[in-house]
Parts: structure tokens; C-alpha cells; sequence
């Protein structure tokens, strides 16, 4: 497994985008847009091309990271997912909340967005099994 594999990256970052988009759009998109005070031409304005793209970045940053772990740890199957979900929630999701709660931001946009690092990192993790082989 080396260092830094490209396909891995790119398709560990896909499925983190992939279920933000699922998340966002069909799951809890009027919910997560009220949550976050948005209206929908809130919503509508800005560079979306922009927003995505930089989403996928920093998705990328994530999975190159979590990547780069796994390679110079080889964990078995079942400890990669822990370790995926592990950063989401020991990491990611109370950074958040640190966040969160200095902008007076809702629980229940803590709670959406939460769910989706969570998802989304369970489902970069099984991508990552699956190239492990």
C-alpha cells in the first residue's frame, strides 16, 4: 500500500461527495437550509462551481490524510473503518461543535452536519477497503 495513491484518494473523495450531495439535496436539504438560516436565494447565489470545487478539495485533503494513515499503519479491515469513523467523530465532528457553539449556530444543524461527517467518512473508509483489497 503506498504513501499516496491516487485512484484510492480520488474515489474515497467521491463517496464523501456523493453523500453530501444525497444529504444535502433529497435527505435533509430544507431542514439543513432553514437550520442554517438560508434562504433560497441564499442558496441559489454564489459560485456554486466554486463551493463544489472546494468541497472536493478539502474532501481530498481528508482522504489523502486518512490514506497516508492506513499506509503506514496497514490496519486490518475492520480497524480502517474504525479509524474512518474514529476521525470523524473523535476529530472532525467535535472541532464543529467547538465552532458551533462560539457562532451560537442550532443543535440541529450540529446534528446534520455532524451526521454527514460521519456518513461521509464511514463511506471513504469502505472505499478504502475496497482498493486495499
Amino acid at each position: 500500500m503506498n504513501d499516496f495513491a491516487l485512484w484510492p484518494v480520488l474515489a474515497g473523495s467521491a463517496a464523501f461527495f456523493i453523500v453530501g450531495a444525497i444529504w444535502y439535496g433529497a435527505l435533509f436539504g430544507k431542514t439543513w437550509q432553514k437550520a442554517a438560516g438560508l434562504s433560497d436565494a441564499d442558496v441559489e447565489g454564489g459560485n456554486m462551481a466554486v463551493i463544489f470545487g472546494l468541497c472536493f478539495l478539502f474532501e481530498m485533503l481528508i482522504a489523502m490524510v486518512l490514506w497516508h494513515l492506513l499506509a503506514r499503519v496497514n490496519p486490518a479491515p475492520h480497524v480502517v473503518m474504525m479509524m474512518a469513523i474514529g476521525f470523524a467523530g473523535g476529530i472532525m465532528i467535535p472541532a464543529m461543535g467547538i465552532n458551533y457553539l462560539f457562532q451560537r449556530k442550532s443543535f440541529t444543524l450540529f446534528l446534520i452536519d455532524s451526521g454527514h461527517f460521519l456518513l461521509g467518512m464511514a463511506a471513504m473508509g469502505g472505499v478504502f477497503l475496497w482498493f486495499r483489497g
